[in-house]
């Protein structure tokens, strides 16, 4: 149970921290006619943000599905969902 508040505090500590990054002002730092292979500053600091953001929310997303199969919290389906995807079967 602490690794899951400790999972949600680093995932809210990740949201803001890609506010941060992405945010106008840190952005006009990068805002420079330099290039870096041919490609403007700005956008490169913005795809690998944007890309760091996102490896880093799939380490913790896997963090705490490895961390629920363990405790045997949560290691099949949830409930009600084949149910409804079995009415919805029906339905169409």
């Amino acid at each position: 149970m602490i690794w899951r508040s400790r999972i949600g505090e680093r995932l809210v500590a990740l949201f803001l921290l890609g506010l941060l990054v992405l945010l106008p002002p840190v952005l006009l730092v990068f805002n420079r006619p330099v290039r870096i292979l041919g490609v403007p500053v700005l956008y490169l600091y913005i795809f690998v943000a944007w890309g760091l953001l996102i490896v880093l929310a799939a380490v913790l997303a896997e963090r705490l599905v490895r961390e629920e199969d363990i405790s045997g919290q949560r290691t099949g389906p949830v409930e009600g969902v084949e149910e409804s995807t079995d009415k919805l079967a029906r339905d169409a």
